[in-house]
């Protein structure tokens, strides 16, 4: 038995540790919160590990640990609106807030969060849920269709769907922004 839990053990540092930061960056971009993301990083490796009997070797385990994530996630959710906790959000508090940026020691989050600017942050938190979970997956941490449906539990067509549209809304929101910084050239007006 203790052989096995070895093995377990070996197998679960050498292909679930590598993403720590990864689901980190993930679960910071979908709560928007440094302590929470941390207890979701926490809770969602605590799960990965408990149940690594059904992961498959040899399929993407990020994607395995993104799923756990998002459920994870939702359960959260799921408890607070049956408990009924209503937390207001102090918008102004929480982006000037120090404790909301990522920790010295990751060094991937730390990137995105000073890559973008106050305009791209505050574009991105303002996109609904099921928007942003799909930028994230797809686009930040790179998941493929398939997996992100995986991931989130609906149809490819789902996210491809929620993913176009949330491309269409931070497109319009950034326009302006994109155009100051040279990112993108003036749209003209046709006719």
């Amino acid at each position: 038995m203790a052989t096995v839990d070895l093995r377990k053990r070996e197998q679960f540092a050498r292909l679930a540790l590598p993403h720590l930061d990864q689901v980190y960056t993930s679960g910071l971009y979908l709560t928007r919160n440094r302590d929470d993301a941390e207890e979701l990083l926490q809770e969602t490796y605590l799960r990965a590990y408990r149940f690594w009997h059904q992961f498959t070797p040899g399929t993407n385990c990020k994607a395995w640990l993104m799923t756990i994530l998002h459920n994870t996630l939702r359960s959260r959710c799921r408890q607070r609106q049956r408990d009924q906790q209503v937390v207001e959000f102090n918008e102004e508090a929480h982006f000037n807030d120090a404790s909301a940026a990522p920790a010295p020691s990751d060094p991937e989050a730390l990137l995105l969060w000073d890559l973008f600017d106050d305009e791209v942050e505050s574009a991105l938190t303002t996109l609904p849920r099921e928007f942003l979970e799909v930028i994230v997956l797809v686009d930040i941490q790179e998941l493929s269709y398939e997996e992100a449906a995986a991931a989130l539990g609906c149809p490819i067509g789902t996210v491809r769907s929620r993913l176009s549209r949330a491309r269409r809304v931070l497109q319009a929101r950034l326009q302006a922004y994109a155009v100051d910084r040279g990112y993108a050239g003036r749209r003209c007006a046709v006719g």
